[in-house]
């Protein structure tokens, strides 16, 4: 029993004697993060409306801000550590040999960041911008260090990792879209009349921008009827009205004035054999 008192008693001694030499220095360490993660915030605030006064692109002025807040709050994390007596150069060591092993365990979130990287300095696209790239296309939505999010024609939300984007042909619409419309007509139609109602349709649509201008013209002379390729211009937003605005449109005004548009035919001829 008494074992079991002094045992008590130097565990006692011995936690007082600990608080009194690393309490203070652990509460100033403490007090030192805490201020870090303070200064960390104003200066990522800081820097956030320098930046937006000289219109740095919303990713390129994410990542700097992220980056200058990581670094104090760093400076700040050396000061705490230092105050406490630790040897850096050691704990150094160790994180680099840490910090090799996550990498192996990340090797692709590793490769989106640095994609992520690549497309914020190279700006391939920006936000807003319509894109077409591993298979999918919509709006662009947000640019990340790790994922770009497209907002899709039917709403939904495309998330593709930064690293599926690089190597890949993207195809960047930018703001505006070109349609492809293909109007059939009859052999024994007017050309130029034709062309003219299909020119004043797409005048009418507001949709249809006046530049760059739209492109009418003969396509293809097909089998059964004269095709003719109808390519007006449309914000990214009223692509798919546009194009269920401007059929209707034409359909109305062939029947209108008479222009016929063909069914696909062939005409057979039986030979008889005596």
């Amino acid at each position: 029993m008494n074992d079991q008192l002094e045992t008590l008693e130097h565990a006692k001694r011995t936690l007082v004697e600990l608080a009194i030499q690393f309490g203070p220095k652990v509460l100033v360490a403490i007090v030192i993060i805490v201020a870090g993660l303070i200064v960390g915030r104003w200066a990522a605030r800081l820097a956030d409306r320098a930046f937006r006064r000289v219109d740095i692109d919303p990713p390129l002025r994410q990542l700097l801000t992220r980056i200058l807040n990581i670094f104090v709050l760093a400076l700040f994390v050396v000061m705490a550590l230092q105050n406490l007596g630790v040897e850096l150069l050691p704990l150094v060591a160790g994180v680099g040999l840490v910090g090799a092993g996550v990498a192996l365990a990340m090797q692709g979130v590793l490769g989106s960041l640095v994609a992520g990287l690549v497309i914020i300095f190279t700006h391939p696209f920006r936000i807003g911008e319509y894109i077409g790239v591993v298979g999918v296309e919509g709006e662009v939505d947000t640019i990340g260090l790790f994922s770009t999010t497209l907002r899709h024609p039917d709403r939904s939300q495309v998330v593709i990792p930064n690293r599926k984007m690089m190597g890949e042909i993207l195809h960047n619409y930018g703001s505006v879209r070109q349609l492809g419309i293909v109007v059939r007509v009859a052999y024994d139609t007017d050309l130029n009349h034709a062309l003219a109602v299909v020119d004043e349709t797409l005048r009418s649509n507001p949709r249809v921008l006046r530049e760059p201008a739209p492109v009418i013209a003969v396509s293809v002379l097909a089998d059964s009827s004269i095709n003719i390729a109808v390519k007006p211009w449309t914000a990214v937003a009223d692509y798919i009205a546009a194009q269920g605005e401007i059929n209707k449109a034409i359909v109305e005004a062939f029947r209108g004035r008479s222009i016929v548009i063909p069914f696909p035919q062939r005409d057979v001829h039986v030979v008889a054999k005596a």
